[in-house]
C-alpha cells in the first residue's frame, strides 16, 4: 500500500524527492532490492537539501546496511547549506557509523565555528583518542594524536571554558592513557575535579587509580581507610588497603618523623595496626542498626593472607572454623552466606569438615513431625540455613565420598525437604522462585553423579525431578538450562527448543548461552528447528552491527565518552566471536543440505549465498570464546568443577572443528566452479587464469583439510572428559570414528581425478580411469560400512530400565551429509561425463561402426550410481523401521521397577519418556524425508 501511495504521488508531482525514498523503503521492505537502490540513487544523484528526503535516504541505507552512503548524502548538503548546524552535525554522526575518525575530527571542527559550542569541540577530540585506539602504530598514537588532544584541552583549561563533567572525564582519560599519572591525578584532585559527581565516590576511585598506577602505597592505604571509616562494608576497599598494608610491610615503609603520613592523612603499615583496624569494624558493625558482613569477611580474608605468608598464629585473629560458625548464626538465613563462605573454605582442613557441618546443623531450628521422620524447618528462615549447609556439604566433598546407597537415601531426603517447602511458597507468583528449588536442584546434582558412575535409571530420574520442579517453578531458569543439557545428551532435541525459547534469552545471551542450542540442533536431525537456532543467532550478530554504531551515536551526544571505546570493543568481541562463526558456517552447511540439487541447483545455491571457496572470512587469529560455561549453578569441590584447562582445550576441540567444517563448505562451494568443459589437451597459458587455477584452489583446500582432520585426531587421543556441566564435547569424535570423515576426503580427492580425466581426455587416460573405479569401489564400501554404524535400535528396553543410543541418531545425520556431498561430486562427474559421451556417439554415428569401445569409466560411473541408489533405498527402509518400532514402543507400560517412585513422580516420568519418544520419532522422519528428496536426485544421475 505505501507504494501504491508513493506512486500516486509521483504521478502528479513527478519531482517529489521525499515520495520517491519512500517508495524505495517500500521496495526494500519486500525485498525488491535493486530496485530500491536504484530509485534511492536518482535522488542521491540530485544531492537533496530538504530534511524529509535526507532522514527518508539515511533510514533506507540504514537498512540496507550501507552507512557509507549516508556520509555522501551529508557532505552534499554541507557543500550547499555551509552554515546549516544541523546538517553538520549530521554528518558527523554518519561518519561517526561508519568509524571515520579523522573526518569525525575535521567535522567536530567545523561545527564549533559555525557554533561554538563546547561539546562540539570535545568532540573533535573524542575524535582525536578514537584515531590514537584504531592506530595500528602504538608509537604514533602516543606521540601523535594523544599530545594532541591533550594540547586541544589544556587550551580550554587555560581559558577557564570547561564546563561539563564529561569534559573533565575526557581530559582524565588522554592522560591516563599517555601515562602521564601524576598529572591525572592532580585534575582529579584539583578544581576540575569538584565537577565529577554524577558517579558514586567517583573522584575517589579516579584517585586511588592513580595512586595503585603511581605505587603511591602510603596514599592508597590511607583512602581505603578513610573510605572504610564511612562505610565499612565496601568489599572492593578491604582488599586495597589489605594490599597496601602488605606493600608497606614488605618495603619497611615507616612515616615521615615531622610532617603528615600521606596526602590522605593517617598510614597504617603493619600488621598489628590492620588487625586492631578489623576488630574495630566489627565492633562497630555491632552497634549498627544493620547487620553488615564486610568486617566478618574481611577477618577472614587477612587470617587466608597471614596464612599466606606463614605468619598467622602469632596475630591470635581466632579459628576460621569457629569463625565461620559465628558468620553463619548471624546470617546464615541470608541467600548469600553461601558465596560468602565459599571463598573461604580451603581455610579448613579436611578432617574438619564433617564435624564442621555438624557443628552448622545442630544450631537450626528443625523440628521432627509426626508424619516425616526428618526434622522439618518451620519457617523460611530455618529452611534458608539448612540449604545453606546442604550446599556446603556438597562443596567440601561430603556427597562424592558416599556410595550408591547413601546418595539414594540423601536425594529421597532432599526430595522430602524440596517437596515441604513449597508449603512456604503457596503465595508465591509464577515468576518468582520456590524457596526450595535448590534441594530439587541438588539432588539431580547426586543422581547425575550416579549417572555418571554407570547407573542408567538415575538420569530419568534426573529428568523426572526436573520436569517436576518446572511445574511448581516455571521460571527457574536453571531447571531448564539443566533439562536442556540433559535431553541433548539424551538425544532428545524437541523439548529442548521449547525450554530455550522460554528461558527468553536476550541480547548478548545469544553469544553467551546460544551454544547450548546450536550444538545439537542439526547433529540431532532436528532440521527445521536447526535452521530457526542458527537464524536467532544469526540476526542478533548482524543487527548488533547496525545498533553498536547507534550507541556509540548517543554516547557522543551525551557526553558519556568513556563508554565509546568500550562500545567499540564490546562490537569486535562480537564479531570476532567464535559462535558467530560456528553458526555462519553451520547455517550455509545446513541450507546447502536442505536446498541443494532438491529447489535449487548447487550452483545457485552458493551464489545465493555469495560463497566462494578461495575466501576465507574467520578472523581465526582473533577468535573469542565468549560462551558462559558457569550458567549451570555448580556445588563441585574444586577438583571436580570446570577448570581453566578445560576451558582452554574446549576453545581448542572447537577452533579445530570449526576449521574441518569451514574447509568442507569451501570444497563443496568450489565444485560448481569446475563444471565449465574444457577444451581436451587445452595449452596451459589458456587455462592460467581460468577453471585450472580454480582446482589448484581445490587441491590447496583439500590439504588444509587433511592437516585440519591430523590434528583434529591427535587432539582426541588425549581422549579428555569434560565434567558434566562444563563444554558439551564437539561432533569430532563421532566425526572420525564413523567414517564420515574418510568418506567426504576421498570424495574431494575423487573430484581432482575425474578433473584430471576432463583436461585429458578419455584416449590415453586407462590409468585414471581405473584409479576413478576404484574410487568409485571404495567409496560405496565405506558408504555401507557408515551405514552399518547406524543400524540398532534408538531405544532400548532391558530389564525394565531404558538405555537410549544417541549416537546412531548423530551416525544417520553424518550419513546423510556424507551422501548428499557424494551426489554433489557424482553430479560434477556427470558434467563431465555426459559430452565426452555425445562426442563418442557422434563419431559412432559417422564411422557407421559398432565397434566403437566405451571407455569403461562410464560403466564405473553407472555401477557406482546404481549402488548409491541401493544403498540410499536400504537406508530409508532401515528408517522405516525404526519409525515403526518407535510408534509401537509403548513406554507406559514399562514396569517402573523403583517402587519407591511417588505417584506424584510416576506422571513425570511418562511425560519424559514421552518427550524423549517424540523427539526420536521426530528426527528420524526428518532424516528420512530429506533422504527421499536425495533418492530422487540420485535417479536422475544417468548419463
Amino acid at each position: 500500500m505505501a507504494i501504491q501511495q508513493a506512486d500516486k504521488l509521483l504521478k502528479k508531482h513527478k519531482d517529489l524527492h521525499c515520495a520517491k525514498v519512500l517508495k524505495a523503503i517500500g521496495l526494500q521492505r519486500t525485498g525488491k532490492q535493486d530496485e530500491a537502490y536504484a530509485l534511492a540513487q536518482e535522488v542521491a544523484a540530485l544531492e537533496p537539501t530538504d530534511d524529509n528526503s535526507l532522514q527518508a535516504l539515511t533510514i533506507l541505507y540504514r537498512e540496507m546496511h550501507r552507512p557509507e552512503l549516508v556520509t555522501k548524502l551529508y557532505e552534499a548538503a554541507v557543500k550547499k547549506v555551509p552554515n546549516s548546524e544541523e546538517y553538520h552535525s549530521h554528518l558527523f554522526m554518519a561518519y561517526a557509523r561508519v568509524g571515520e575518525y579523522k573526518k569525525m575530527q575535521q567535522a567536530g571542527m567545523a561545527l564549533y565555528k559555525i557554533v561554538p559550542k563546547n561539546p562540539y569541540y570535545f568532540w573533535s577530540v573524542m575524535s582525536l583518542i578514537m584515531q590514537s585506539i584504531s592506530a595500528q602504530d602504538e608509537n604514533l598514537s602516543k606521540t601523535m594524536f594523544l599530545p594532541l588532544a591533550e594540547r586541544m584541552v589544556e587550551k580550554m583549561v587555560k581559558e577557564d571554558k570547561i564546563e561539563a563533567e564529561a569534559e573533565v572525564e575526557l581530559y582524565y582519560m588522554i592522560l591516563e592513557r599517555l601515562e602521564k599519572y601524576k598529572e591525572a591525578l592532580d585534575v582529579v584532585r584539583g578544581k576540575l575535579g569538584e565537577k565529577l559527581t554524577s558517579e558514586l565516590q567517583s573522584r575517589e576511585n579516579k584517585c586511588m587509580a592513580m595512586y595503585k598506577k603511581l605505587c603511591r602505597w602510603p596514599e592508597c592505604n590511607a583512602l581505603s581507610r578513610r573510605l572504610l571509616l564511612k562505610n565499612s562494608d565496601d568489599w572492593q576497599f578491604y582488599i586495597t588497603y589489605f594490599d597496601s598494608v602488605f606493600q608497606l610491610i614488605d618495603e619497611s615503609w615507616t612515616p615521615p618523623p615531622e610532617e603528615e603520613h600521606s596526602l590522605e592523612g593517617e598510614v597504617h603499615y603493619s600488621v598489628e595496626q590492620a588487625v586492631k583496624f578489623i576488630e574495630e569494624r566489627i565492633t562497630e558493625e555491632s552497634k549498627s542498626s544493620r547487620p553488615l558482613r564486610g568486617p566478618y569477611l574481611a577477618k577472614l580474608e587477612l587470617i587466608r593472607r597471614l596464612r599466606y605468608r606463614g605468619c598467622n598464629d602469632e596475630y591470635k585473629l581466632g579459628d576460621p572454623e569457629e569463625l565461620m560458625f559465628q558468620y553463619f548464626k548471624k546470617f546464615g538465613d541470608k541467600p548469600c552466606c553461601f558465596t560468602d563462605l565459599k571463598v573461604f573454605v580451603d581455610l579448613l582442613p579436611p578432617s574438619q569438615y564433617t564435624k564442621f557441618i555438624s557443628q552448622l546443623l545442630e544450631v537450626i531450628p528443625l523440628s521432627a513431625t509426626a508424619e516425616s521422620e526428618i526434622a522439618l524447618p518451620a519457617d523460611i528462615k530455618a529452611l534458608q540455613q539448612h540449604l545453606c549447609v546442604v550446599q556446603l556439604s556438597r562443596l567440601l566433598g561430603i556427597y562424592h565420598a558416599m556410595d550408591k546407597k547413601q546418595k539414594l537415601t540423601v536425594v529421597r531426603e532432599l526430595m522430602l525437604r524440596y517437596r515441604h517447602g513449597l508449603e512456604f511458597g503457596k503465595s508465591c507468583l509464577k515468576t518468582e522462585l520456590q524457596f526450595s528449588d535448590y534441594y530439587c536442584l541438588l539432588a539431580v546434582h547426586l543422581l547425575l553423579d550416579l549417572w555418571l558412575e554407570g547407573e542408567e535409571t538415575a538420569v530419568w530420574q534426573c529428568l523426572t525431578l526436573l520436569e517436576e520442579g518446572l511445574s511448581h517453578s516455571p521460571s527457574n531458569a536453571q531447571f531448564k538450562l539443566l533439562l536442556i543439557r540433559i535431553y541433548c545428551r539424551l538425544g532428545a532435541f524437541e523439548p529442548v527448543a521449547e525450554l530455550y525459547s522460554s528461558l527468553d534469552a536476550k541480547h548478548i545471551q545469544h553469544d553467551t548461552i546460544g551454544y547450548l542450542l546450536t550444538r545439537y540442533a542439526e547433529a540431532l536431525g532436528h532440521y527445521a528447528a536447526a535452521s530457526q537456532s542458527c537464524n536467532f543467532a544469526l540476526r542478533f550478530f548482524h543487527s548488533n552491527q547496525k545498533d553498536t554504531s547507534e550507541y556509540i551515536i548517543q554516547a557522543y551526544k551525551y557526553g558519556a565518552f568513556e563508554k565509546i571505546p568500550e562500545f567499540i570493543a564490546f562490537r569486535n568481541r562480537l564479531n570476532s566471536s567464535l559462535h558467530f562463526a560456528q553458526v555462519r558456517t553451520e547455517r550455509m552447511l545446513l541450507d546447502l543440505l536442505l536446498e541443494a540439487n532438491i529447489s535449487t541447483s548447487l550452483e545457485e545455491s552458493i551464489k545465493s549465498m555469495s560463497l566462494s571457496p578461495e575466501e576465507d572470512d574467520i578472523p581465526w587469529k582473533d577468535l573469542r570464546d565468549n560462551r558462559d560455561l558457569t550458567v549451570l549453578f555448580n556445588w563441585d569441590p574444586k577438583d571436580r568443577d570446570i577448570s581453566e584447562e578445560h576451558r582452554k582445550l574446549s576453545l581448542e576441540e572447537e577452533t579445530m572443528w570449526l576449521r574441518i567444517r569451514s574447509l568442507t563448505l569451501r570444497l563443496v562451494s568450489g565444485l560448481p566452479t569446475l563444471s565449465h568443459t574444457i577444451q581436451p589437451k587445452n595449452s596451459e597459458k589458456t587455462a592460467e587464469n581460468g577453471v585450472s587455477s580454480k582446482i589448484d584452489t581445490i587441491r590447496s583446500l583439500l590439504q588444509q583439510l587433511e592437516a585440519a582432520v591430523d590434528s583434529g585426531k591427535k587432539f582426541l587421543e588425549q581422549k579428555i572428559q569434560y565434567p558434566v556441566l562444563g563444554p558439551p564435547p564437539t561432533r569430532m569424535a563421532g566425526f572420525f570414528s564413523n567414517g564420515s570423515c574418510q568418506c567426504q576426503t576421498s570424495l574431494f580427492y575423487l573430484v581432482s581425478d575425474i578433473y584430471e580425466l576432463d583436461t585429458n581426455g578419455l584416449e590415453d587416460s586407462a590409468e585414471i580411469q581405473e584409479r576413478i573405479g576404484n574410487s568409485f569401489k571404495s567409496l560405496v564400501e565405506r558408504l555401507t560400512d557408515l551405514f552399518n554404524k547406524c543400524k540398532g535400535d534408538l531405544i532400548e528396553v532391558r530389564d525394565g530400565t531404558l538405555k537410549t543410543h544417541p549416537n546412531l541418531l548423530e551416525n544417520l545425520v553424518f550419513f546423510v551429509e556424507t551422501i548428499s556431498i557424494a551426489l554433489w561430486v557424482s553430479s560434477y562427474c556427470d558434467s563431465v561425463l555426459r559430452p565426452f559421451k555425445s562426442n563418442l556417439q557422434k563419431k559412432k554415428k559417422k564411422k557407421k561402426e559398432s565397434s566403437v569401445a566405451m571407455p569403461p569409466v562410464f560403466t564405473h560411473f553407472l555401477d557406482y550410481v546404481t549402488e548409491l541408489q541401493t544403498l540410499t533405498s536400504n537406508v530409508i527402509d532401515h528408517i522405516k523401521g525404526l519409525e515403526i518400532i518407535l510408534t509401537a514402543l509403548k513406554l507406559e507400560e514399562l514396569s517402573l521397577k523403583d517402587t519407591l517412585l511417588l505417584q506424584e513422580e510416576k506422571k513425570f516420568t511418562k511425560t519424559v519418556q514421552g518427550k524423549v519418544q517424540s523427539s526420536y520419532h521426530h528426527s528420524v522422519q526428518e532424516i528420512g524425508e530429506l533422504l527421499k528428496k536425495r533418492l530422487d536426485t540420485i535417479k536422475k544421475l544417468k548419463i
